[in-house]
């Protein structure tokens, strides 16, 4: 997944590993809160994430490793969730490339298998995901 955000990469990068700003936007679709944010941001240290439904107070939780910290450029960090929806442990690489006053925000993620990965792609997570950078966006917007 590739996003142009109108902000320097250092603020990019502050977003996605500051937790009183992962709180922010990290929410999927519209519904839900993060109570649980803990980010351990060095390589072998780990984060976790819980978010909860606001109408049944339904949580979903995942967590794992930082595997690369490159401030303020680029994190590669394991990902499982706590009930596993799809087999195996996923890889995210998080890139940020700044030109110009605006950051390209690149997200990707790889899976054990073609099953798992079209297992997350069936789910509607990207839409999530989506929603989550519309809300980053406008946190941006209104820190810069």
């Amino acid at each position: 997944m590739t996003r142009v955000f109108n902000a320097p990469r250092r603020l990019v990068f502050d977003a996605h590993t500051k937790p009183e700003l992962v709180k922010r936007w990290l929410l999927g679709p519209p519904g839900w809160s993060m109570p649980v944010c803990e980010i351990d941001l060095r390589v072998g240290g780990k984060y976790r994430y819980v978010w909860r439904s606001d109408s049944d107070g339904t949580e979903m939780g995942m967590g794992g490793v930082y595997r690369e910290v490159l401030a303020p450029e680029r994190i590669v960090t394991t990902e499982r969730f706590d009930e596993a929806w799809y087999p195996g442990e996923g890889v995210g690489t998080l890139l940020l490339v700044e030109r110009g006053g605006k950051t390209t925000l690149t997200n990707t993620m790889r899976y054990e298998s073609r099953a798992a990965r079209d297992g997350v792609l069936k789910s509607g997570m990207e839409k999530g995901v989506a929603e989550s950078y519309d809300r980053l966006a406008e946190l941006l917007a209104s820190t810069t």
